[in-house]
């Protein structure tokens, strides 16, 4: 009964047109560890039971870069995947590139119940482009044992820059032999944080209003980043790995008891608690700290998002929509957001959550709920729109790293907004 009921549910998804065709979906993803790779072949093999005329086919095709590069050659071989998981600041190249369609114009679509801030990154020139997926944002982790015996509260963790700053002081005070606060030297964090301040990283409304041929770099926001990370490095406060984009490293050092703050991705909110657990602490999660005085304007999201193909046939790229809508279905995106920590990306999911005690048995992940749910829908938040954008990223981080050997912070932000216009100039140059 329930296996019928299952396959009544996945029959309603799909196009009346789809399911008289015998067609073949071949879906590639990020996801090689078996954990999120199995879960989403066994999505697979359900929709395929469900429906026999379609076989959808998920392969693992390595990283966001390489999938991007995977798919461009494959469609310029006449042999396209139907589905590609697409990291979001990809957005901007997957459209240039000609390879993709945008999902809204795939028959009748109806976005009604995903999360605004998670669509609106999407959402380009009035078209949604692609589902969402598996989608994050940043939060603070704080170890509270380590905040107590700094005669810190637990139940008060720091939500702007000064008081972060403040409790540092505290904590170097109170000589625990640890450092206060640790980040992973990534951009992706700096574009969060200008978000925050109601600032676009590009112009033309962060590239979203027109093609953005200027990136922000030396704004008053941008300064502001800088130079409070620049002083809390002079301080001895802030640690990091010394690598760029070094997820693992900089959280096996809160995970270890080595820093008491550490902000990184929401969707990491069920591994660290497993490790800090193991470890002996107990962990908590706040809001991303932002500037005082700044109104807070909310996340950008990050993640990835389902794009079809261009020049596939039409029974295809309808099957290749309807298995996105069946793999980001209600209960889908629950039971994902368990397994993993991403965020679901339907408001039905989180109500379903909510229904199930969910949401109630784990706090830490209302804190992360709320603060995306919160999140203005604006300009900001909708995320900058570069063609390079993974270059650009490069060069902030670079910027950043000489901030910390001593270049002042003026001189390393003018330097970087050069290199990033000028990365951006000749990409641009490239679509015309």
């Amino acid at each position: 009964m329930k296996k019928q009921a299952v396959a009544a549910v996945l029959s309603v998804v799909l196009g009346a047109s789809v399911l008289a065709q015998s067609v073949t979906v071949e879906f590639w993803h990020t996801f090689g560890d078996p954990k999120r790779g199995n879960w989403i072949q066994q999505k697979a093999d359900a929709f395929n039971k469900a429906n026999p005329n379609i076989k959808v086919m998920p392969v693992f095709k390595g990283s966001y870069p390489d999938i991007l590069q995977a798919a461009t050659l494959a469609s310029r071989q006449g042999k396209p995947p139907a589905l590609v998981q697409m990291y979001e600041i990809g957005s901007q190249f997957a459209l240039d590139s000609g390879i993709f369609q945008p999902v809204g114009g795939i028959g009748t679509l109806d976005t009604s119940d995903y999360i605004k801030p998670v669509l609106n990154y999407y959402t380009i020139n009035g078209k949604v482009n692609s589902i969402p997926f598996n989608s994050s944002s940043p939060v603070l982790y704080f170890n509270k044992d380590l905040m107590k015996k700094a005669g810190l509260d637990p139940k008060l963790p720091p939500t702007t820059f000064e008081s972060l700053m403040d409790d540092c002081a505290k904590i170097a005070a109170a000589n625990l032999g640890v450092k206060c606060f640790g980040v992973s030297l990534n951009g992706w964090f700096f574009e969060q944080w200008m978000a925050e301040q109601g600032a676009p990283l590009a112009n033309n409304g962060n590239g979203r209003m027109g093609r953005a041929t200027e990136v922000l770099l030396t704004s008053a926001p941008a300064k502001r980043i800088f130079t409070w990370l620049k002083t809390m490095n002079d301080k001895g406060y802030y640690t990091y790995t010394g690598k760029f984009e070094d997820w693992d490293g900089s959280d096996a050092i809160f995970t270890s008891g080595k820093d008491v703050f550490h902000i990184t991705s929401t969707a990491d909110i069920v591994n660290i608690s497993d490790a800090a657990k193991q470890t002996g602490f107990e962990m908590g999660v706040s809001v991303l700290p932002i500037p005082n005085g700044v109104k807070r304007n909310g996340v950008v999201i990050g993640g990835a998002s389902l794009w079809v193909s261009k020049g596939i046939p039409q029974a295809e790229a309808e099957a290749a929509r309807d298995f996105a809508l069946y793999l980001t279905g209600t209960e889908n995106m629950a039971e994902w957001h368990k397994l993993t920590g991403y965020y679901p990306v339907r408001n039905s999911s989180i109500t379903l959550l909510r229904k199930q005690g969910w949401l109630a048995q784990n706090p830490m992940q209302l804190v992360a709920f709320n603060q995306l749910l919160r999140t203005e829908p604006n300009e900001a938040t909708a995320g900058a729109l570069i063609g390079p954008f993974q270059q650009v990223r490069r060069i902030v981080e670079e910027a950043l790293q000489k901030v910390f050997s001593g270049t002042s912070v003026d001189a390393a932000l003018s330097e970087a907004k050069t290199k990033a216009d000028a990365a951006l100039k000749e990409y641009n140059a490239s679509v015309k």
